[in-house]
């Protein structure tokens, strides 16, 4: 399925925006890479779910009514075998913010490598048009707001000098005994993002705010673990 497909189908669903699943294969469609995974419905598709994937895994609670899965309980990582992810499932569906809300499934993935998270984004300005963004993720980006944004599309050296830009930077050499992290994994994801023909230039008429967080960049590359995709308004 291609991304305009996904996104068309998301919209005849009369949502506003595309979970994680969904978004997901959207970004694999632009060559960004993302973890295996598959979705199940209840602990009793867990086996045969586990004997497609490699462990470890992570067990994510897929729903239009959480928007912090793991605020509310909705996230299980290091899932070692069949057992721990039936037990896994049973124990996060008894999550009184899990329990109470409308629920598409489960997303069941292998853990990525280690390494440095960071957040690329896009968003849609009413005077600029689409915006690309990026910054140290998971909970850095909210606490220190290091981030560096250009107008699509970018080039390298745009990619390059945002990167530049981050009061984080040296982190992405290694610092305090960390390995150095592939900077070039995450400048291969912001044009596939913000680049010419990247997402946010291809489908960013229908694409309000993208939010990959986090991207997980090891040693050797640069792994989408996370996203999120809010729709524009369907035009009258």
């Amino acid at each position: 399925m291609s991304g305009i497909d996904e996104i068309t189908e998301a919209r005849k669903q009369g949502r506003a925006a595309l979970d994680e699943f969904t978004g997901k294969r959207l970004l694999a469609s632009f060559g960004i890479r993302v973890p295996k995974s598959l979705v199940i419905q209840d602990a009793t598709e867990a086996a045969a779910a586990c004997g497609k994937l490699k462990p470890p895994l992570v067990l994510k609670v897929v729903s239009p009514d959480i928007l912090h899965k793991s605020d509310a309980g909705g996230v299980k990582v290091g899932l070692r075998n069949a057992d721990e992810v039936e037990e896994a499932v049973r124990a996060m569906m008894k999550r009184p913010a899990i329990e109470n809300a409308r629920i598409d499934g489960l997303l069941l993935e292998e853990m990525a490598p280690a390494g440095l998270e960071i957040v690329v984004g896009g968003l849609r300005d009413p005077q600029f048009g689409p915006l690309v963004m990026v910054g140290l993720g998971g909970i850095f980006v909210e606490v220190l707001a290091d981030v560096s944004f250009r107008i699509c599309p970018i080039a390298r050296l745009d990619a390059e000098e945002m990167l530049d830009e981050l009061k984080g930077a040296v982190l992405f050499r290694g610092a305090r005994g960390r390995k150095p992290v592939s900077r070039e994994g995450i400048v291969d994801v912001l044009l596939k993002v913000g680049g010419e023909k990247g997402l946010m230039m291809m489908h960013g008429d229908d694409i309000a705010e993208a939010d990959i967080n986090p991207i997980i960049v090891s040693e050797h590359a640069a792994v989408a673990v996370d996203a999120r995709f809010v729709l524009t308004q369907p035009k009258n």
